[in-house]
């Protein structure tokens, strides 16, 4: 019986990443080199057991691989979707604008210092606009994605992998957007 042939499922990234031999920050292995092709065989969480084409495998943050694409959709099919970048956009201006809301009634005397720090506790929003780029904090899933205008991908991650993680953007896995980073199932469809 012959093993099946390696194909990759995504790529590591172009600085390279870390590495670790079991799903579990204190135990890290040898980093995978910029752009290695693997293939991803297991997930836990943000954790995803990259297998290279040599036989040898690690665990890495799967939110930071860089999927492959599969071959091109046949005549007639619809085309690949990327995540769409809009339900995120949504969600990080709903935030920015209760933190407004919340700034307003401070200024206006309406809300004291310490019940404004407890009802912005916890909010997280995060936005940069250069042009047609845009880079916005996911806060759900710690993480900052790079938006060029249609499409969302995972830029950085802000929060070591996880076991029971969001693992959905830069998921680099295959459950509704296995090649793509899908920013979440809340912020849209992946490819």
């Amino acid at each position: 019986m012959t093993a099946p042939a390696f194909l990759p499922s995504h790529i590591v990234p172009p600085d390279g990443m870390a590495a670790w031999s079991a799903p579990d920050a204190a135990r890290p292995t040898v980093p995978l080199d910029p752009l290695l092709p693997v293939q991803v065989v297991d997930r836990r969480g943000d954790w995803a057991l990259a297998l290279c084409s040599n036989g040898w495998s690690a665990w890495v943050d799967g939110r930071l691989l860089l999927s492959v694409p599969r071959d091109p959709p046949a005549a007639g099919a619809a085309p690949a979707r990327t995540a769409d970048p809009r339900p995120l956009l949504g969600a990080v201006e709903s935030e920015l604008a209760r933190y407004r809301r919340l700034v307003e009634e401070l200024a206006a005397g309406r809300l004291d210092g310490e019940s404004f720090g407890s009802r912005t506790r916890g909010l997280r929003v995060g936005v940069v606009v250069d042009g047609d780029a845009v880079w916005l904090y996911d806060a759900r899933h710690e993480r900052w994605c790079y938006c060029d205008g249609v499409s969302l991908e995972t830029y950085a991650v802000t929060a070591e992998p996880s076991v029971e993680g969001g693992g959905t953007a830069g998921d680099g896995g295959d459950g509704g957007a296995p090649e793509a980073p899908d920013p979440s199932p809340a912020y849209g469809d992946a490819r």
